[in-house]
């Protein structure tokens, strides 16, 4: 069994090839229940999350993730993950892969392959709303499929925000960090949030023709990073329709009578099948909403592995 580190999931997740990896697995499908949460103690929060997907011929991986939040007060990391690779056919375990490095890295690549069907082919200006570890790959994961000029830069901590625009202008990219949200949002083609916000951070009134929204952070109901009225300017997709139940930015208008969940467009799999259609006109405004899937772990752990199997040229 493989054993593959942070560094060398890195090394093989390049989001020129990790993208059109995921475009492949949300086209074939799989078989991908929902994920398992099991508390291990409520007076800490501590829990383990269990993410299973498998394919009839190939391969079957589970992602095991645990939470202790108390390790903060102990300058420990709160999630650790690792995600285990075996073969569909036969159950054997293959891999044993660095978890948090194939999250991020599959994270960041769903929403940029959502946006390649959604935002306007010609963006030119990425605004990133939370600097962190999801927030710092958005750049490169965009780039590598839209002719980026310039991308804005955003965190309610102006260090981290000045932090990420430094290393981007390092790498040659025209990067600003703003602080004004309701003056940032207008400017930009696509605007894509990885916070841990509770409340709405972004406007549908900020919103102008043509925007494409982003939303990564709201994986629980009760998180939100968009108002009520981005949902209802905009034609709304999501990864998985457990995102309908899991994300506050959905949760919490449905249940407020804002959106109704027969009006989702899509899922990211239908846009990769070509069951639904995508972005229909320039000034259309359009939202994606993800939660994170089983499925996508899969595909990400599959294109590893092929990609270490493959000989050096």
């Amino acid at each position: 069994m493989l054993t593959i580190t942070a560094d060398d999931a890195a090394r093989a997740l390049h989001f020129d090839a990790l993208i059109p990896a995921l475009r492949e697995g949300f086209r074939r499908g799989a078989h991908t229940p929902d994920r398992h949460t099991h508390s291990l103690d409520e007076a800490s929060g501590a829990s383990l999350l269990l993410m299973p997907s498998w394919s009839d011929d190939a391969y079957l991986g589970v992602k095991l993730v645990t939470i202790f939040p108390g390790n903060n007060a102990l300058g420990r990391p709160a999630l650790s993950s690792a995600y285990i690779l075996s073969s569909a056919t036969t159950g054997e375990h293959l891999a044993v892969l660095d978890g948090d490095e194939l999250t991020r890295r599959r994270t960041t690549a769903t929403s940029v392959l959502a946006a390649s069907h959604l935002a306007r082919p010609d963006s030119r200006v990425l605004l990133v709303v939370g600097a962190g570890h999801i927030g710092g790959m958005l750049p490169a994961a965009y780039r590598s499929q839209f002719d980026l000029r310039t991308v804005l830069v955003h965190d309610t901590d102006p260090a981290a925000a000045h932090r990420l625009a430094d290393a981007l202008r390092t790498d040659g990219i025209d990067a600003e960090v703003v602080t004004d949200l309701a003056d940032a949002v207008p400017r930009a083609d696509i605007v894509s949030c990885a916070t841990l916000a509770t409340t709405p951070i972004i406007r549908g009134a900020w919103l102008r023709p043509g925007t494409h929204l982003d939303l990564i952070g709201s994986f629980r109901p009760h998180m939100r990073e968009a108002d009520d009225d981005c949902l209802r300017l905009s034609t709304v997709y999501i990864d998985t329709p457990t995102a309908l139940a899991e994300s506050g930015d959905l949760v919490q208008p449905a249940a407020a009578g804002v959106l109704d969940p027969a009006t989702i467009a899509g899922t990211l799999g239908q846009l990769c099948r070509d069951e639904v259609a995508g972005r229909r006109d320039r000034d259309q405004i359009t939202l994606f909403k993800a939660v994170g899937s089983g499925l996508a772990d899969l595909a990400a752990a599959e294109h590893v592995l092929r990609s270490l199997s493959q000989p050096a040229a």
